[in-house]
């Protein structure tokens, strides 16, 4: 059993460990059509959600943004981006007030989604930090081997690492 823990670990580690790329840019709109852009947001770290507002797991992980967002404040810049093949404006905005939720939450037509995930089979929640300097640090997919980041403390790690300037 814990050579099986130990490989699982070591595969996690293995998985986590990505090669830096540039978050590719984009200038999207909310619900209310005022545009968001990446570039607004340079010299912080983002906290890049792609959600759907029937998602459970988009649902409960809205609650540990909601913390993060408690705990880093002004340090960091939290956009969910809900897809308009799934969601419009009246889902996304009562998702919105059922989460108490007061960042962005965008929407797209999947083209961002794309170059982001770089599948067409997108998966939800997915989670890119991105730096400060516009590199994308961390993309967690939601599976086994984040669970810590979407129902325990793994994001806020992540964050403090970054924002430490480490990997």
């Amino acid at each position: 059993m814990q050579k099986l823990l130990a490989l699982l670990l070591c595969s996690a580690a293995f998985l986590t460990a990505q090669e830096l790329r540039r978050a590719p840019g984009w200038a999207l709109p909310d619900t209310r059509m005022k545009i968001y852009d990446l570039a607004d947001y340079r010299g912080k770290v983002v906290i890049l959600e792609f959600m759907q507002t029937d998602c459970p797991h988009c649902a409960a992980f809205a609650e540990v943004l909601h913390g993060v967002e408690q705990k880093y404040g002004s340090k960091i810049q939290i956009i969910s981006v809900a897809i308009a093949q799934h969601d419009n404006s009246g889902t996304v905005n009562a998702y919105i007030t059922g989460h108490r939720i007061d960042y962005p939450v965008l929407l797209d037509a999947g083209q961002m989604a794309y170059s982001y995930m770089l599948d067409f089979h997108f998966t939800f929640p997915r989670v890119f930090i991105i730096d400060g300097n516009g590199m994308i640090r961390y993309d967690f997919k939601n599976d086994i081997t984040t669970k810590d980041v979407y129902e325990g403390n793994g994001l806020s790690q992540a964050i403090d690492r970054v924002l430490a300037g480490k990997k």
